[in-house]
């Protein structure tokens, strides 16, 4: 089965405040994106659609595809939840399997490139060497991964390897998958390969015989489970990617990354439709 995938990240905000939201207005926009797209998931019915959103939107997402193929996901899970005669919602800040699957969610992002950077930023101000960082995050991402799917969720595990890890790129993605996926149920994970390396404006893409090694390496480790490119599936690229039969998908962010810079459901459509269609 091939899966497409959607991150939109805090895509909500609008150009004034600096940021790319020409879709609908901020209260509306998870609704906006989700039947924009639901469509397009019920036109490829051998494939596995999901959006994942700003926790501030899910609700409006989920009404948005509903009746439709396409799943909802959050961007991620705090590593304990509520449970009869435990913590019955002390989670300030936090957000947790059993709230988003009550708002409807079915997915849950776990480990994405930008919250491993800010854990790594966070922890760097307190003094503790890069080594430790990597160690505490290792820690953690199984435990989120668990609670998240305690609470029904499946899991759309992000990996990958920064510029100074590229030499030794087997020795890290193999320990980020083994460490952050440890004692996980396999069937409901999907991995997705981020070349944090080459993402980003003025940065070499990484070409198909890199990413199909990495996505070899990825199956061997993990055998059964899909891996998807999550670094980046555009329409410039979805060929290529549909080419690498290790490759089962990939995730969308922006549609458009020159002029009005945003994402743009019809382009959306049309990238799925190079992808899957190759």
């Amino acid at each position: 089965m091939k899966h497409i995938f959607l991150n939109l990240k805090r895509f909500d905000i609008t150009p004034e405040h600096g940021g790319v939201n020409r879709l609908a207005e901020p209260a509306a926009w998870g609704e906006a994106v989700t039947s924009s797209i639901k469509d397009v998931a019920a036109c490829y019915t051998d494939a596995e659609f999901a959006a994942f959103l700003p926790e501030a939107h899910l609700i409006g997402a989920v009404a948005g595809a509903a009746g439709s193929p396409l799943g909802v996901g959050c961007q991620g899970v705090h590593t304990a939840d509520t449970a009869p005669g435990g913590n019955f919602g002390a989670f300030t800040t936090l957000r947790t399997g059993n709230a988003v699957a009550q708002l409807g969610c079915t997915w849950a992002l776990i480990g994405h490139c930008e919250e491993r950077m800010n854990l790594r930023a966070i922890m760097g101000e307190a003094g503790a060497a890069p080594d430790a960082v990597e160690a505490a995050g290792d820690r953690a991402r199984p435990r989120a991964g668990a609670a998240a799917q305690a609470a029904g969720l499946t899991v759309l595990f992000c990996m990958g390897e920064r510029e100074e890890e590229v030499d030794s790129w087997e020795e890290v993605l193999t320990a980020q998958l083994t460490g952050g996926l440890e004692g996980a149920d396999l069937s409901r994970v999907r991995v997705a390969y981020e070349p944090v390396w080459s993402i980003g404006p003025g940065k070499t893409p990484a070409d198909a015989p890199y990413i199909q090694k990495v996505a070899h390496l990825i199956k061997a480790t993990l055998p059964g489970v899909d891996v998807v490119y999550g670094g980046g599936l555009k329409a410039d690229n979805a060929q290529m990617l549909a080419g690498i039969p290790e490759i089962d998908g990939g995730l969308i962010a922006l549609t458009r990354f020159t002029g009005e810079i945003g994402f743009y459901p019809e382009e959306y459509a049309e990238i799925v439709k190079l992808y899957l269609e190759a």
